[in-house]
């Protein structure tokens, strides 16, 4: 949690709380850090920590947006600004897809 907090910083974001969801709560067996925070504006904020070994595909960006769907529904509130950490090769169509959407790289 320390690196995710320091990638905020870095980008100019900050969270006043930030609470660990795990996936499994979402009924995902993804290997995905997810993070609830509210930011300094008072908006709802997800901040996601994805590290694997290969590529995001399109595919894959559009199953992280069922599971934001179901974080939505899990919080019972709608989550305005959405973060992305990936440790990964990610596909250019996955990316522009993913900006498209209102996601933010850090």
């Amino acid at each position: 949690m320390r690196t995710i907090v320091d990638h905020l910083r870095a980008a100019g974001i900050v969270c006043k709380k930030l609470t660990p969801i795990p996936p499994k709560e979402l009924s995902s067996r993804k290997k995905v850090a997810i993070y609830l925070g509210v930011d300094t504006d008072g908006y709802y904020c997800s901040v996601w920590h994805l590290s694997k070994k290969s590529r995001v595909l399109r595919k894959e960006a559009e199953e992280l947006f069922t599971l934001h769907a179901r974080l939505e529904r899990h919080a019972d509130t709608r989550i305005t600004r959405n973060y992305i950490r990936i440790d990964a090769p990610l596909c250019s169509k996955a990316k522009t897809l993913m900006e498209t959407k209102g996601w933010t790289f850090l």
